[in-house]
């Protein structure tokens, strides 16, 4: 019997999920579509198998065939970003990262971060309310005031300050390309570990367009999903002399059996990373970001840091009038998704900042290139310009679904 026999409450809001992806623009910078092979993958009998431990050492029975896909998933990823250790069982990126401080730290144990209003991450550290930050005593670094950008002389100058024992890079609404090799020269210099959370930049790196953390890096985090295009999840890898201790901080420490559906599609994830075809893609992620921003500026609009080297733009609206709230409303109405976000120096509240973040890791899944770009660029000027006026805003919604029905989204007939 079909799923909208025995259940059509969630049958309908699966569809009319299925019609908003279909019909809409997805800029969020954390999103991404999966391939058909992905999305069968994670609807698989592997869903029904605990499988606690690790390939040849589990603690139930049954495990032969897990034990296959979890090893050429760790094989592929290790190919992939060099690596020399791999583990593919942590359930999402702020889980991994959890796991990587509990396997390399003490409750107490100085550490930096880079501040979640400069374009970090909440797990790194974010003070207060989240669990690293009150596990860990976290010095937050950010970025020049006037650059915006990375400023690796005084993460240098903290690190010796604070004498920490991990330093962690990488961040969710950082444009620009990230210097390993900097920050792991920082982390020698000060005895550190050094960390680096490539959720975002994945993909890119998997496809050569962004600087790979490894030789430099000693333990890296990221999500399967956002640039990478795979199922919702996380991996850590690390060099070979974390190994042992991360394995144990994941389970039995804080996790107990992997979500083999979802470490299967994670393994079908890399295959698909592996092919020539992702550098293109790759390539075509960071082109259409760039072009994007450029047609934004055109239009009188402000760049953090004047631009990007990677997936993702930052938008200060302050010139514009308008706060991110009304913006990402404003866009959200004309189809076109993406999120309010704080700016660096911001002097409005989270939940209703100066700007908004838009990536274009999803639009080129779709087939969708520079002068793609360049429509998309005039609707969100369009929407913004003409918010409050719901005639126009429905004609420019009314555009973007033909538009959208060009490119098809994988996995959706």
């Amino acid at each position: 019997m079909a799923l909208k026999d025995k259940d059509i409450d969630i049958y309908n809001a699966l569809k009319n999920e299925e019609k908003r992806q279909t019909e809409g623009i997805e800029l969020i910078a954390s999103e991404n579509y999966v391939s058909a092979e992905v999305l069968e993958t994670m609807g698989t009998v592997f869903t029904n198998k605990y499988s606690e431990g690790y390939p040849g050492h589990r603690y139930y029975g049954g495990q032969e065939f897990v034990d296959v896909i979890e090893n050429v998933a760790r094989d592929r990823a290790k190919k992939i970003f060099n690596a020399e250790y791999v583990n593919v069982q942590p359930y999402s990126g702020s889980p991994a990262n959890s796991e990587v401080y509990f396997a390399l730290m003490e409750f107490g144990d100085k550490a930096m971060g880079m501040s979640l209003a400069m374009g970090g991450h909440l797990t790194h550290g974010h003070p207060k309310v989240t669990y690293s930050g009150r596990a860990y005593n976290f010095a937050q670094y950010g970025v020049d005031e006037s650059t915006h950008l990375l400023d690796y002389d005084k993460i240098r100058e903290m690190a010796i300050k604070e004498k920490p024992k991990m330093i962690v890079c990488g961040g969710s609404a950082y444009p620009r390309e990230i210097d390993f090799k900097a920050i792991s020269d920082i982390a020698k210099e000060v005895g550190a570990i050094s960390m680096a959370d490539i959720a975002h930049i994945a993909g890119l790196i998997a496809g050569g367009a962004h600087q790979n953390a490894f030789p430099y890096i000693d333990v890296v985090t990221t999500t399967t999903h956002k640039t990478l295009r795979g199922p919702r999840g996380a991996m850590i890898m690390a060099k070979a002399e974390f190994g042992e201790k991360i394995d144990k901080a994941v389970f039995p420490g804080m996790q107990g059996g992997p979500h083999d559906h979802i470490v299967a599609a994670k393994a079908v994830a890399f295959k698909e990373a592996l092919e020539p075809s992702f550098k293109d893609y790759a390539r075509q992620v960071v082109k259409n970001a760039q072009i994007l921003g450029d047609e934004l500026m055109s239009k009188g609009y402000k760049l953090v840091t004047g631009g990007t080297d990677n997936h993702l733009i930052l938008v200060d609206l302050t010139n514009k009038g308008i706060a991110g709230k009304e913006a990402e409303v404003a866009l959200d109405a004309v189809g076109i998704t993406v999120n309010k976000n704080m700016i660096p120096y911001d002097k409005r509240s989270p939940f209703d900042p100066s700007g908004i973040r838009i990536g274009s890791a999803a639009a080129t899944t779709r087939g969708m290139k520079e002068d793609e770009m360049t429509k998309i660029a005039h609707w969100i000027d369009e929407a913004i310009q003409n918010r409050g006026d719901d005639e126009k805003l429905k004609l420019i919604h009314n555009e973007v679904i033909d538009f959208c029905r060009q490119y098809p989204v994988p996995g959706i007939k």
